[in-house]
């Protein structure tokens, strides 16, 4: 009998990536997802496809032995955990504190039956710290009747896959790009790493999350942003990249942060791997057949613009080392206005709250306002600093 893998959020990358990588090794698909409408049709068609493009490379793959279970039948998700070899989870930052309770109720149960037999969960998401993140949520839960370091291989990950905007009324079919390479933490699995082409186990994983905010993120971001304020017109990122000189500005970004992860991770990355991963991620931003849209690149600003995040959280370890970042900060000066709308020419509605309620602030408060400083351990002068300092750019 197949493999079991259960994939708990069926959205874009939980089933255009994750599930569907480990479909084509061979295992039998759960999806654990809230949407009704899709769990009853991937239980009425038992499968789904996956349309990757290329600028004119189009390929259709057909994603078969697919059952689904709505996320509040605990029952189902307990059965689902119960029989699973291996379990993945592409939610979002926001809704772990909505799935934990359900998620811990399910190891619990799991750990009754199988107390021998650990869960190894690859957290599918783009997530600082994401193991500790989740161990926070679940440990409440837990209710001390599952040693979580002992029962769960909490496996982080760094997630590259590129997915646009679906079309909300096609639920069985998805348009993706054709990179596939699930970039895992080698030490976080209980049981031998599954071994097929699209897993890339490393360590240490913190190394390549960080490449993945600082350059994948930080770049696409900030073509959305540089793009936009001169190109209001163009919907796409690949459209934004045509113009060379935005193209140049996003390169020198991304290579101010490359300079930065070497300086962060010495004994990981080289110049030279790392100038190669820049231009192929410049090769797939310009990729027209995926129809990435500046909107949905740039949107969610409250996020984007976290000291924490891809823009201010490199500014921050640039600051720190002495190292330059004006390039990168030019990008977040423009994330300030960015108010690309949607395909319906409507704005992402909490940008609009979010652009509204800094407008009744002032510089420097403005920045502490927009980058959440007040959730940091970071001191107001370092903030006050970096907002002179960004000014000075204007």
């Amino acid at each position: 009998m197949k493999k079991l893998f259960v994939q708990w959020g069926g959205g874009n990358i939980g089933r255009s990536f994750i599930a569907q990588v480990f479909s084509r090794a061979g295992y039998r698909i759960v999806i654990i997802d809230i949407n009704q409408a899709l769990v009853d049709a991937l239980n009425l068609h038992g499968s789904y496809t996956i349309e990757t493009v290329f600028d004119q490379e189009v390929h259709h793959l057909l994603i078969e032995d697919v059952s689904a279970v709505h996320a509040s039948d605990q029952e189902a998700i307990n059965q689902a955990l119960a029989d699973a070899d291996l379990l993945g989870i592409s939610v979002g930052r926001g809704a772990w504190p909505h799935i934990a309770p359900s998620l811990a109720k399910a190891i619990v149960q799991r750990h009754i039956h199988k107390p021998a037999d650990a869960l190894d969960i690859i957290l599918a998401e783009n997530i600082h710290g994401c193991k500790a993140f989740v161990s926070s949520l679940l440990l409440p839960h837990l209710d001390g009747q599952v040693d979580l370091d002992a029962y769960l291989g909490l496996a982080q990950t760094s997630i590259g896959k590129m997915v646009p905007i679906q079309d909300p009324a096609n639920l069985l079919t998805l348009k993706s790009e054709p990179y596939n390479e699930l970039i895992v933490d080698s030490e976080a699995f209980h049981h031998p790493l599954p071994h097929f082409a699209d897993i890339h186990p490393v360590h240490p994983i913190e190394a390549y999350v960080d490449r993945k905010l600082f350059i994948h993120n930080m770049g696409h971001s900030a073509a959305a942003y540089l793009g936009h304020r001169c190109h209001p017109k163009r919907a796409t990122i690949a459209e934004v990249l045509e113009d060379e000189q935005i193209r140049k500005q996003v390169h020198d970004a991304m290579q101010q942060s490359r300079d930065i992860l070497l300086a962060l991770h010495p004994t990981v990355f080289t110049k030279e791997s790392l100038d190669t991963h820049i231009l192929d991620l410049l090769k797939r931003f310009s990729n027209h057949a995926l129809g990435d849209t500046v909107h949905r690149v740039g949107r969610d600003l409250k996020r984007k613009l976290r000291y924490d995040d891809r823009l201010l959280g490199v500014i921050i370890e640039a600051e720190r080392l002495g190292m330059a970042w004006e390039c990168i900060g030019r990008a977040y000066l423009q994330a300030l206005g960015f108010v690309a709308p949607d395909s319906n020419g409507e704005p992402y509605p909490p940008d609009a709250i979010f652009l509204d309620e800094l407008e009744k602030w002032s510089w420097p408060e403005k920045l502490y306002k927009a980058s959440s400083w007040e959730e940091s351990s970071l001191g107001k002068d370092l903030c006050f600093t970096l907002a002179d300092k960004l000014q000075a750019l204007t």
